[in-house]
Formats: C-alpha cells, structure tokens, sequence
C-alpha cells in the first residue's frame, strides 16, 4: 500500500555535521522533531514536498529557502553508525517520488 510502512526515498552518504541544503526554492513546512529524529520539509512549486532526516534544522516552519541554501547539518542515526542523509519526495498526499529524478536530467534516446 502507498501509504504503508517502508523506505521511500534515497540515501546519501555524508559526514555527520555537514551541512544540508535546499533541493530548490520552496517554504519549510515542518522544521524539528518527527519519529524522535529531526527532520526538514519543504514544499516546492508544482506541489513536490522534499523532506531531509536526520537534520537539526537552521530553518523554521514558514521560511523561504532558495535552492542550495543551507537548511541545517546532518546528525547521526538513519544509517546506523555510518552518517547519511534520508532525502525524500512526494506529490501529494501519497504520490512518492524518486528524488534523484528531481535533479538529474531524464535521459531519451532517439531514434
């Protein structure tokens, strides 16, 4: 089920305190402590949401962020005793999508 338990979303390997940056411009909706970790969402034009754990936020609920701007440095926990960044996206209410598509261009062959 779309919306049952399970891993959406990528995982990127980084140092803990390293800092997070926006995926694009958007408005944080959501900045702290969700399921014990702290987690950043921001909503995008077209209705994508990207959500970054686990991130101490540098951002609060409401605020602007421009792409690339740092949005608050990865801690430890999501991959164990090895630091990443759990980076996710959705349209909607429960459309999820592949993040990485967001930011790599799709590729055609022709013919």
């Amino acid at each position: 089920m779309k919306w049952g338990r399970g891993h959406r979303g990528v995982d990127l390997a980084m140092q803990e305190g390293q800092p997070v940056m926006a995926a694009g411009d958007g408005v944080v909706l959501y900045a702290g402590r969700l399921a014990d970790r702290p987690t950043v969402s921001i909503e995008h034009a077209g209705g994508i949401r990207t959500t970054y754990e686990p991130v101490e936020p540098a951002v609060a609920a409401g605020q602007s962020v421009a792409r690339g701007q740092v949005i608050g440095t990865l801690e430890t926990g999501h991959c164990g005793a090895n630091a990443c960044l759990h980076w996710g996206a959705k349209k909607g209410p429960d459309d999820y999508l592949n993040p990485l598509r967001l930011v790599r261009p799709l590729i055609r062959l022709l013919e």
